[in-house]
């Protein structure tokens, strides 16, 4: 007999990219550093189609704003103290320091939008 499984939290789902119905199934095909937003269509376990209709993902845009502003502002503002530039100067630099970050940002954004999206409207 198998053991039973425990359950997956919320936080855990959405850490480990799992699928927002199942939170068995692997959303993104490769790790992130090898093809970002390479994503599968179904969910390998349940079955739950991932992109429901021809721009679902642009939700996403707002959870990636908001993931966003709060690193860059820390940023903006560490560059400008530490350095001593010219504000519009340090946001630029902030702006160049972040890019490493957009695949992560954009990849996590589109996990949080698909479990707010079943959340609220589970099919």
């Amino acid at each position: 007999m198998a053991p039973q499984e425990q359950p997956v939290s919320t936080a855990s789902g959405i850490w480990r990219e799992l699928c927002p119905r199942c939170r068995r199934g692997a959303i993104f095909r490769r790790p992130v550093y090898r093809a970002p937003l390479s994503m599968r269509d179904h969910c390998p376990v349940c079955g739950l189609q991932f992109e429901r209709e021809q721009g679902y993902f642009l939700g996403a845009m707002y959870v990636s704003y908001g993931l966003s502003i709060p690193p860059v502002l820390l940023l903006v503002l560490l560059i400008w103290k530490l350095t001593g530039w010219p504000y519009d100067v340090s946001i630029g630099a902030a702006f160049v320091a972040y890019l490493p970050a957009a695949p992560l940002v954009a990849r996590a954004s589109r996990v949080v939008w698909m479990y707010i999206d079943q959340a609220l409207d589970p099919r």
